[in-house]
């Protein structure tokens, strides 16, 4: 029987709240069919906020893998996987038919961020050597799907990097552009916020970031490794000198980016371009040493320049490499690197071979919620 008395049944509402927050987001889902109260307050921002606030992190996966050819279309799949599941078994889950999803095949994941996925659409106009871009956020737990963003022209000659994150001040999540203009070499921002359906552009950036290396989001900031402007648009490594190399950070709650410094302990440029990487929360910084080392500088409290910590170093014949590859991901905060087809895990120091079966891949760090933006 209901409770007569309001104040109980707000009471029992609240009651049952706080217990159905701490439900795995799927099973949640369908308890809306219980009764229409449940189904209005679990569909309410708050408690999808609160929810998300009390899921686990870094448990699962929301890997893109393009098939190779022959086949048709190649449109790229997507495929959602408990950490434990891909590491075990990295082949078998990608090949899996289970939690598999087909983009279109002009379509691009850009980033995942409180269980929404950043999709990017492209369109080449062959008559002005520009192409369009659109964005939208997919919750493919709820089947929540945004409408596009309006398109900022760009240019094909120029240099585009991408970059989605989240706003807390604002509630509001964020595509960032920035763009190299070759003939000149500056390097613009462009911000898209999904709340207030708008693009801005900001000030330049120093720096810019290489190339298919989209912004990596931790701490309210996406940030990029990138270069300070080589004179003009195009740069030779083999010239790049260790003052030219930065990390740019994009604060999205301000609109403005600054300067990381790289670790103290790094005196040479490493043979090949170094690459970023987020677990947990912190920022890495990968590279080769000599070409015969990989080593791996973790920022153990983002933002404080003196916590860069050199967390391995590690030589290319433990790990049965001749030649280094940069991670794929980091797993188990910064424990697991993958490397192609070889997952090093630092804490006993082995080294565990796998058949990836010649796939193209990203891994991005996934979240199950009840998200869905205003």
């Amino acid at each position: 029987m209901a409770p007569k008395h309001p104040t109980a049944a707000v009471l029992l509402c609240e009651f049952v709240m706080e217990i159905l927050s701490w439900i795995p987001a799927k099973p949640v889902t369908r308890l809306k069919l219980v009764c229409k109260s449940w189904n209005s307050f679990i569909s309410h921002p708050h408690f999808a906020k609160l929810h998300l606030h009390r899921s686990p992190k870094n448990g699962i996966l929301l890997i893109t893998r393009t098939p190779p050819f022959p086949e048709k279309e190649r449109k790229q799949g997507i495929v959602l996987s408990s950490v434990e599941s891909f590491i075990q078994n990295p082949s078998s889950t990608l090949d899996a038919q289970e939690n598999r999803r087909s983009l279109h095949v002009e379509d691009c994941v850009v980033g995942s961020c409180n269980g929404l996925v950043c999709v990017a659409h492209s369109l080449f106009h062959p008559n002005n050597d520009n192409f369009d871009i659109w964005f939208r956020l997919w919750n493919p737990l709820i089947g929540f799907i945004s409408g596009n963003s309006p398109s900022p022209c760009l240019r094909v000659n120029g240099h585009d990097a991408f970059g989605f994150g989240y706003d807390e001040s604002s509630d509001s999540y964020k595509v960032v552009i920035a763009s190299r203009d070759y003939s000149s070499g500056t390097v613009t921002a462009q911000v898209y916020s999904f709340r207030g359906s708008s693009w801005k552009r900001v000030n330049s950036f120093p720096a810019f970031p290489f190339f298919d290396d989209n912004g990596h989001f931790i701490g309210g900031t996406l940030n990029w490794l990138g270069l300070r402007n080589p004179h003009g648009g195009d740069y030779d490594w083999d010239t790049v000198t260790l003052d030219m190399l930065m990390i740019v950070s994009f604060d999205l709650k301000s609109d403005t980016n600054k300067q990381i410094l790289l670790p103290k302990g790094i005196h040479e440029i490493p043979r090949e371009e170094p690459s970023l990487g987020v677990s947990g929360n912190s920022l890495y910084l990968l590279h080769d040493y000599k070409n015969t080392h990989f080593i791996a500088w973790q920022m153990k409290e983002f933002g404080d320049e003196n916590s860069w910590t050199q967390l391995l170093k590690i030589s290319f014949d433990h790990l049965g490499v001749e030649m280094l590859l940069l991670p794929e991901f980091i797993f188990e905060n910064g424990n697991i690197f993958m490397f192609e087809e070889v997952f090093y895990d630092r804490r006993d120091n082995s080294v565990k071979r796998v058949n990836i079966n010649n796939l193209d891949f990203d891994a991005f760090d996934y979240v199950e919620s009840l998200v869905q933006p205003c």
